[in-house]
């Protein structure tokens, strides 16, 4: 088979080919994912058995509190979830986003202007209907933020479930756009979702975390030292009234994600975030999945998600806003700076990935309860429309993408190829001399097999030993 064209590196390309350092990064990260998508599922799945069927025992656990009051720290076994396991989750969100920043596809303002449209396209559209659906519905427009998020590790599980091999530049572009998504909630949570400020416990946190970026760049090491002053600056990040995850957050800006000289194998940030991910991904996400996805399902339920302004609102967004607002970002995009898509993708796979971003699960559950704090029975109704939003586009991109998944199947393989076993993807070499010879010397010591076989088998038919 011939060997794949490269792609001309002074090429505009949509969804083009990564770089080998960049495409290493996409796949350990999205492997770690795809792990923890499954035990997110397991855990999603596990809140719905529990809260239907074992009377109030679900409740019963989840609002227990325990904590130092006297710091201000007791808590309900859900807060402790939402507020205190979702900072890792949101740690290791901002040292992504830092890292794609300055070393990844965002540091190019030109690479960079692609994803951060598709994804902003991808947050408006979706809060527009929303906003539309319960303007005309007479619902409230609190909600307007819940169907923004994509859940990428939702999204890898679905992936995983259905069996499909989708080529690294989609995976890569769904990476990308679910780390400008959780930039943008984090900005939602931050400024919308901020309650009285108590300003001596901000200041205590800003102090704090002065003290943490100051020992980073003291190159200060040790865990013994982070972990705790991670602590304080969360809990009095908590008690200022601004979401707990923004500490997680902030911390994770602040660590160094480039390599300073050769003899560095990762950064600081990427080492720290390898350790964590697991961590956040495997421990925290199914956890705060465990006891917040828990609503009671019936039918009338479920009749109520699609004739409730507010809950109809969440499925819309996410169904439809998240597909239309993310193809429509992406095309424009392409449309105004004259980029055109990789010649082995068509517009169908964007259209399929799209849809699949409208798997919301962990940071619209989030944003959920933060929206209808005061009303719990809402606040339900509108986990439930998460769940039921993000099954329907589950499904929907699911068909979409099994239906092109012989043709992903075929490029994944590509991708993987390494006939001359030197570790390096053929597909990257196709330029380079020694490879060349490498396949040459390969193919004629394979040719010089094939010869001495030939010569064998006709040597024992001439001795009447061969078959007729």
């Amino acid at each position: 088979m011939a060997a794949p064209t490269p792609t001309p590196s002074n090429n505009r390309k949509v969804l083009g080919r990564l770089s080998l350092p960049e495409r290493t990064f996409v796949a350990n990260a999205l492997r770690t994912e795809t792990v923890g998508g499954v035990l997110l599922l397991i855990a999603a799945v596990t809140a719905l058995i529990w809260a239907n069927t074992a009377g109030g025992s679900y409740e019963s656990v989840r609002s227990f509190h325990l904590g130092p009051g006297s710091l201000g720290l007791d808590l309900s076994i859900q807060h402790w979830a939402a507020d205190g396991l979702l900072a890792v989750f949101f740690f290791v969100a901002g040292i992504e986003l830092k890292r794609e920043l300055v070393a990844g596809d965002l540091r190019d303002p030109k690479a960079a202007a692609l994803p951060v449209v598709a994804a902003l396209c991808g947050m408006a559209v979706p809060a527009l209907v929303y906003v539309l659906v319960n303007t005309v519905g007479g619902g409230s427009t609190d909600g307007w933020a819940v169907p923004t998020a994509t859940d990428i590790a939702f999204a890898l599980a679905v992936l995983a479930v259905i069996g499909t091999s989708l080529p690294s530049a989609l995976r890569a572009f769904l990476l990308t756009l679910a780390v400008v998504d959780d930039l943008f909630a984090i900005l939602i949570i931050a400024v919308f979702f901020t309650s009285d400020l108590n300003f001596a416990a901000l200041g205590g946190a800003v102090l704090g975390l002065a003290v943490f970026w100051l020992l980073l760049r003291k190159r200060v090491r040790g865990w013994y030292i982070y972990v705790p002053l991670a602590l304080v600056i969360w809990g009095l990040m908590y008690n200022s009234g601004v979401h707990a995850t923004i500490a997680g957050v902030a911390m994770g800006l602040m660590l160094r994600c480039h390599k300073e000289d050769e003899s560095e194998e990762h950064s600081p940030g990427e080492h720290i975030e390898h350790l964590v991910r697991p961590l956040s991904a495997g421990l925290a996400v199914p956890l705060f999945a465990l006891f917040s996805a828990g609503v009671m399902v019936s039918g009338g339920a479920i009749g109520d998600v699609f004739t409730r302004p507010e809950t109809l609102g969440v499925v819309l967004g996410l169904v439809v806003g998240k597909a239309v607002g993310i193809f429509g970002g992406t095309w424009l995009a392409a449309r105004f700076t004259k980029a055109e898509l990789n010649e082995d993708l068509a517009w169908p796979d964007v259209f399929a990935v799209a849809s699949l971003a409208g798997i919301g699960f962990t940071v619209s559950l989030l944003i959920g309860e933060l929206a209808f704090t005061e009303d719990p029975l809402l606040t339900d109704e509108i986990k439930a429309a998460v769940l039921i939003g993000s099954l329907v586009a589950a499904v929907f991109s699911g068909i979409l993408l099994k239906v092109r998944n012989a043709k992903y199947r075929k490029l994944w393989e590509d991708e993987e190829r390494d006939d001359d076993l030197d570790g390096i993807p053929d597909i990257y070499e196709q330029d380079k001399p020694d490879y060349h010879l490498r396949m040459a010397a390969i193919y004629e010591k394979k040719a010089a097999e094939h010869r001495r076989l030939a010569e064998v088998s006709g040597g024992e038919r001439e001795d009447g030993n061969g078959p007729a």
